[in-house]
């Protein structure tokens, strides 16, 4: 029986636990703060528009979750924006995540309602509303004179918190330094950080710093 411990190869049952996002574990950095700053307090007052936006693994989705935590908003993504009647959410707190596929008309009911009817509308997305594509002229005025707020790539500090996350859903606790040393080497996005510790779960061996460079294919430590 190989002893507690070891190097050698160890059985995982291949189970994943999506791990809720909240406000407890959001890890604010120079590359959020900003937006977490804002949030925190918003909205300050009814018929409050805002957007936030930024890459890949920025945060912002986890961001607004902490905010519909808090508030107790009512979350739609995308295209669902279509299948609600946006009467209903008149007065509302709305989160509309992925918010630049939603369709134009829906989009543009649901900014007006909440200006007209109270309330406030949270819009996540990966460029500003200006940048999004649009057919309606009055959309367009209204999405330019949106409230932004940007999310930069993530920091060594985010980055490092979402390869623990990625980890963790994979039953999988590696050491600091393996989290250090991968946060210094791979991209700066959430693909990498799924690609990177699919590519190490799939090994069935411990998480260790040597098994991470030899994967990576660091040949500047192989001689560590």
């Amino acid at each position: 029986m190989t002893a507690p411990g070891s190097d050698t190869l160890q059985l995982r049952l291949p189970l994943r636990q999506e791990a809720p996002q909240s406000a407890a574990d959001f890890v604010v950095s120079e590359s959020n703060s900003a937006a977490a700053s804002v949030l925190s307090t918003w909205p300050e007052m009814a018929g409050s528009v805002l957007s936030i936006f930024g890459p890949s693994g920025s945060g912002k989705s986890h961001l607004a979750a902490a905010w519909v935590e808090r508030t107790g908003a009512i979350a739609l993504h995308g295209a669902e924006a279509a299948l609600v009647d946006p009467r209903e959410l008149e007065g509302q707190m709305v989160l509309l995540d992925r918010a630049q596929d939603a369709d134009d008309e829906s989009l543009f009911h649901l900014i007006n309602l909440t200006q007209s009817g109270g309330g406030a509308l949270l819009l996540v997305s990966r460029d500003p509303p200006g940048a999004w594509a649009c057919e309606l002229p009055d959309l367009r005025s209204r999405l330019n004179a949106i409230r932004t707020v940007c999310l930069d790539a993530p920091d060594d500090a985010v980055l490092g918190a979402m390869l623990k996350r990625a980890f963790a859903t994979r039953n999988i606790t590696p050491g600091d330094e393996v989290i250090d040393y991968l946060a210094r080497r791979i991209d700066r996005s959430a693909d990498a950080v799924e690609h990177i510790v699919d590519r190490l779960d799939a090994c069935h061996r411990p998480v260790t710093r040597v098994l991470a460079r030899q994967v990576l294919g660091d040949s500047d430590e192989l001689s560590d």
